[in-house]
C-alpha cells in the first residue's frame, strides 16, 4: 500500500503517533450520492421496497475492499435495520444525514430480458435539497467517488476536500442533456469517469466508442471506464484501453445497482491499494484489476434482489469470482 501522503512521525521517544488501523483509517473512500428506497418488478418477482440507492450500492461493494465514509441523506422512516446493514460493513455513517420527511422513493419495472426497465415513480422527497456537507473528519480523505448526483452538487464536495489522491465519479444522460456546461466543468477536475456506452456516445457526440473515449478523456478525466451492461466493460487510459466481458449469471433476478456496484469494486480495490497518482501513471494492470474486481461485484449484485446478496457475501466469493474472470479470459 502506498504510503507517500502519510504525515510525519511525531516521536515520543522513537514513537510514531500513528498505527497500522489509523493508517487505515487515513486510507478511507468517501462516497457521494443517495440512499434510497426501491420498488423493483422483474420477470422474477416483486418487491414493493428494499432499500437501495447509488451511494448504496457504491459503499456495500466498496467496503470489501477498503474504509468507507458515505455522504447522503435520508428521512425520518429510514429503518434501523437498513442502518444496521450499512454500519455491520463498518461504512461510517457520520455523513448520513437524517431530515423530517421521507426518504427519496424510486419504482420501476424490468422488460422480459430485463435490458430495460420503464421507471414507475420517482419521488425525490428529501433527496430534492440534498446539499452535500462532509464532516470534518472526511475531508481529508485521499479518495471520493461522486454518485450520479447534481453536477455542481459533485464539484460543491470536490471543493470540500484536501489532499484527495483520486477522485472521480458517475453521470447520466439526464445531466449531459440539461446542464451540460456545468457539467464538463465538473468532470475536467476527475481523474476518471464512468458512464455507460449510451452515455459516452451522447457525451462525445460520436459513435464509435474509441474515438468517443478519446474525446471525452481530452475533457478532463484521465481514465474512462465505458460500462456495457451484460456485454462488460472497457477502460481507456493514456497508455491504451483494456476489456473485460460480462459475466454469464446462471440467474439474473433484478440488475437494480449492478453499475453501483461495479463503481464500488472499481474504486474500492484502488483505494485499497492506496494508489496515488502523484508517484506517475497508474499501472495499466492494476487499473484492469480494478475493472474486473468491478465486473464481479455488479454480477453479485444482480443475483438477489436490491442489496440481498451483500447480507451473505464475502471476500472469498469475490475472490473466487476474480479467478474464475482470469480463467475465461486467459488465452
Amino acid at each position: 500500500m502506498g504510503l507517500s501522503r502519510l504525515p510525519p512521525q511525531c516521536h515520543h521517544g522513537t514513537t510514531p503517533f500513528y498505527t497500522l488501523e489509523n493508517i487505515a483509517e487515513l486510507m478511507s473512500l468517501v462516497v457521494v450520492g443517495s440512499v434510497a428506497y426501491d420498488g423493483v418488478e422483474t420477470p422474477h418477482g416483486k418487491v414493493d421496497r428494499m432499500l437501495g440507492g447509488a451511494a448504496t450500492y457504491i459503499s456495500l461493494a466498496a467496503s470489501y475492499f477498503t474504509h468507507v465514509k458515505i455522504v447522503a441523506v435520508v428521512g425520518d422512516d429510514f429503518a434501523q435495520q437498513d442502518v444496521d446493514l450499512l454500519a455491520s460493513r463498518d461504512i461510517d455513517l457520520s455523513g448520513l444525514e437524517r431530515v423530517p420527511g421521507k426518504t427519496f422513493f424510486w419504482a420501476g419495472k424490468y422488460t422480459p430480458d430485463m435490458n430495460d426497465r420503464e421507471t414507475l415513480i420517482t419521488d425525490l422527497n428529501v433527496f430534492a435539497d440534498f446539499n452535500p456537507k462532509l464532516p470534518d473528519h472526511y475531508k481529508s480523505q485521499p479518495y471520493v467517488f461522486l454518485g450520479n448526483i447534481q453536477p455542481d452538487l459533485q464539484d460543491s464536495v470536490r471543493m470540500q476536500v484536501n489532499g484527495t489522491r483520486l477522485i472521480g465519479g458517475d453521470t447520466m444522460n439526464l445531466w449531459i442533456d440539461i446542464t451540460r456546461a456545468q457539467l464538463l466543468n465538473t468532470i475536467k477536475h476527475w481523474d476518471f469517469l464512468l458512464i455507460n456506452d449510451g452515455e459516452a456516445r451522447m457525451l462525445s457526440g460520436l459513435n464509435h466508442l474509441g474515438k468517443a473515449a478519446e474525446k471525452i478523456m481530452a475533457m478532463g478525466p484521465k481514465t474512462l471506464i465505458i460500462k456495457r451492461g451484460e456485454y462488460g466493460a472497457m477502460l481507456f487510459h493514456p497508455n491504451g484501453y483494456f476489456a473485460v466481458p460480462g459475466y454469464l449469471l446462471d440467474q439474473l433476478y433484478d440488475p437494480t445497482g449492478a453499475g453501483d456496484c461495479f463503481a464500488g469494486g472499481f474504486m474500492g480495490y484502488l483505494a485499497g491499494e492506496g494508489v496515488d497518482p502523484a508517484n506517475g501513471p497508474i499501472d495499466a494492470k492494476l487499473l484492469g484489476r480494478a475493472v474486473v474486481y468491478g465486473s464481479v461485484l455488479g454480477s453479485f449484485c444482480c443475483e438477489q434482489f436490491g442489496v440481498d446478496r451483500f447480507r451473505s457475501l464475502t471476500k472469498k466469493d469475490i475472490d473466487q469470482r476474480f479467478e474464475e474472470f482470469r480463467t475465461f479470459t486467459a488465452f
